[in-house]
């Protein structure tokens, strides 16, 4: 068994330019040629890397396992020992066979030598803030991905992703997106007849995704003195923009994603919002509430409705109004127009799993899926909606995708990596940048 330690000082630059030489990716497109070929016979098999071991990746790797006979967990990297630990020990329990681990990586830079120790495909499951670092180096290498949303946590982060994906689709790539309704066989179906003009045209959409708190943050007193800023940050990373983005971003980005669908996968022209935090949250900087107007052509709107407090109404549903007719996904999921109403008696099916499938599916057939521009979009208007409600401003999609705004902290050293984030946003206040 291979571990490693912690890295030292870079930023995400750096990492960009060490994460692999010329020679490297050369040697690497060659083998992935070649094995290209056995995949599509299903005569090799495919070697899983896990990075980001946590609930959600320990998920993703069972998954990704489930879907395939041919398929082996090789790797597995994360910056906490105990989790490594963790997830190695519930899988192999879940896929006895499937699970021969010889790579356990620890450490900020476990994920360039995760790519390196001969993986097929690798799953990207770290708080967010770090996607489009781990995601370029992944594609530079040849490698098919399985990426949880959301992919980026600022402008400068979907756009690193948006040339990530051009990479994949020259090395032919399959990359799938964690967006899970997307592959779910009711929500496709609903979807689908929207689409095809059942309701005619989409005039407005109103989603919402009301819950509890998600991970909130310690008090500082839970702080360990040895901790560095970027290790207690990254231990509460819910409750800091620049790793999990706010809860918009990271939560309900799965409800913007539908209102994307709606749309045609097209982006809107501009947004307003209004938000704050109604509940104090330690020395995290992320707000607990978010409401998003978005502004498409011809005057159609969506609207984004998010909160995260306790002993509230929770809901998450998706209203759509069109010019013959409405559909529901709420309580009920239905389709109403002068025909009648539509509801669903087709398969059911796990959407985590169906994801999966079709991903190894695509790669066995030599027809590589990638969800490459549309789960750009929807992470973008996600933090397009963020900075509208930071700042007050009203933001126009192209502003919002050329923005300026780099979290990504400068000093990245685990041990003693120095990064104190923005305070929390005031609206009216606080700058578009």
């Amino acid at each position: 068994m291979n571990k490693t330690t912690p890295i030292g000082d870079s930023s995400r630059r750096d990492f960009l330019k060490t994460s692999s030489t010329a020679a490297m990716a050369s040697a690497a497109t060659l083998n992935f040629i070649a094995r290209s070929s056995a995949y599509a016979q299903n005569s090799d098999t495919i070697r899983v890397g896990l990075v980001g071991c946590g609930g959600r990746g320990t998920g993703a790797a069972n998954q990704a396992l489930t879907a395939d006979e041919n398929v082996k967990l090789t790797a597995v990297a994360d910056v906490f020992p105990d989790k490594v630990d963790r997830a190695v020990n519930i899988l192999k329990k879940q896929h006895e066979k499937k699970v021969d681990v010889p790579h356990q990586f620890v450490g900020l830079d476990s994920y360039q030598k995760l790519i390196d120790s001969e993986v097929d495909l690798v799953i990207l499951a770290t708080p967010p803030g770090f996607r489009p670092l781990h995601f370029r180096a992944v594609v530079e290498a040849g490698k098919h991905c399985f990426i949880e949303k959301p992919m980026a946590t600022d402008a400068p982060g979907v756009r690193s992703i948006l040339e990530s994906v051009k990479i994949s689709k020259q090395k032919n790539l399959a990359i799938v997106a964690g967006f899970c309704w997307r592959y779910e066989h009711e929500r496709r179906a609903f979807y689908d007849r929207i689409l095809g003009g059942e309701i005619g045209d989409v005039q407005s959409v109103y989603a919402t995704y009301l819950t509890g708190p998600v991970k909130p943050m310690q008090p500082d007193s839970k702080r360990n003195s040895n901790w560095s800023d970027i290790e207690w940050q990254v231990r509460n990373w819910y409750n800091f923009a620049w790793l999990g983005g706010d809860g918009l971003v990271e939560q309900a980005v799965h409800s913007v994603d539908k209102i994307a669908w709606a749309m045609r996968d097209t982006p809107p022209v501009s947004c307003t919002a209004v938000g704050g935090r109604g509940i104090p949250n330690n020395s995290g900087n992320i707000f607990d509430h978010i409401e998003v107007n978005y502004l498409y052509p011809k005057g159609v709107r969506a609207y984004m409705a998010q909160r995260q407090q306790r002993r509230c109404h929770n809901e998450n549903s998706d209203y759509l109004l069109g010019t013959k007719g409405r559909a529901d996904i709420a309580r009920g999921i239905y389709i109403e127009n002068a025909k009648g109403r539509w509801t669903y008696d087709g398969k059911r099916e796990n959407m985590y799993q169906v994801e999966h499938n079709e991903l190894f599916k695509s790669i066995r057939d030599g027809k590589p899926i990638n969800n490459g521009e549309r789960m750009a979009l929807s992470t973008m208007m996600a933090i397009m909606g963020r900075t509208a409600a930071y700042t007050g401003k009203e933001i126009t999609y192209e502003q919002a995708l050329n923005s300026k705004e780099d979290r990504f902290p400068k000093d990245m050293n685990w041990k003693t990596g120095k990064h104190t984030p923005p305070p929390l946003a005031q609206p009216g206040i606080t700058p578009f940048v």
